[in-house]
């Protein structure tokens, strides 16, 4: 019978397997926004979700897995596309991103209550957009008005509803990975999770 250690093992290798698989199919979903050619994907937010349930660790495991079958030419970026040259294009501040983002969740997402859970998310979202404003202006060579007008203000609204999304899974799925990986929260913050928690 595997003891609780190898169940422990077990657990977190499946999470980052999963994670890592769901980051690479969110590269497949797309909702087209009516009269603007900017679609909102899902991708950032299986990121963000990975390093908000995961942690810093695992949570950034999971994404450089991903990132690592894309550089091998795997279609795991958005639009169904792979190869290390998207790290060196106008793309490649995003991907870079995509691990920030899950750091940066992981490591202000530890505690479960509802503030730090919508800090963890704005700033790993902020983080993915930020990147990728700089990678558009050192890479494509525009200033860094366009850079921001072209690689992030057209996100925004998409990133706000995935941004709500992401922290009503967040609040809902923690408790649960918690226990999967044999995390104890900080003393006293289940009475703040249960005054946060939303129905």
């Amino acid at each position: 019978m595997p003891s609780a250690t190898t169940r422990k093992i077990g657990s977190r290798f499946a999470l980052v397997c999963l994670f890592a698989a769901l980051s690479a199919a969110g590269a497949f979903i797309s909702l087209p926004i009516p009269g603007s050619p900017v679609p909102i994907v899902v991708q950032n937010l299986f990121v963000v979700l990975a390093g908000l349930l995961l942690g810093p660790l695992e949570g950034g495991l999971a994404v450089l897995v991903f990132l690592f079958v894309g550089a091998l030419g795997f279609p795991v970026f958005s639009g169904g596309r792979g190869g290390l040259a998207h790290f060196l294009g106008p793309t490649g501040g995003y991907l870079l991103g995509y691990l920030a983002a899950a750091l940066v969740a992981g490591m202000l997402g530890r505690r479960r209550g509802l503030f730090w859970t919508i800090v963890a998310t704005v700033t790993a979202y902020l983080a993915i957009l930020g990147l990728g404003v700089v990678g558009l202006h050192f890479v494509k060579n525009v200033d860094w008005t366009k850079a921001l007008a072209v690689g992030a203000l057209p996100f925004l609204p998409g990133d706000g509803l995935k941004a709500v999304l992401t922290i009503l899974v967040a609040l809902r799925l923690g408790p649960f990975t918690d226990s999967l990986l044999g995390r104890s929260r900080p003393e006293g913050q289940a009475a703040t999770d249960k005054g946060n928690e939303l129905a």
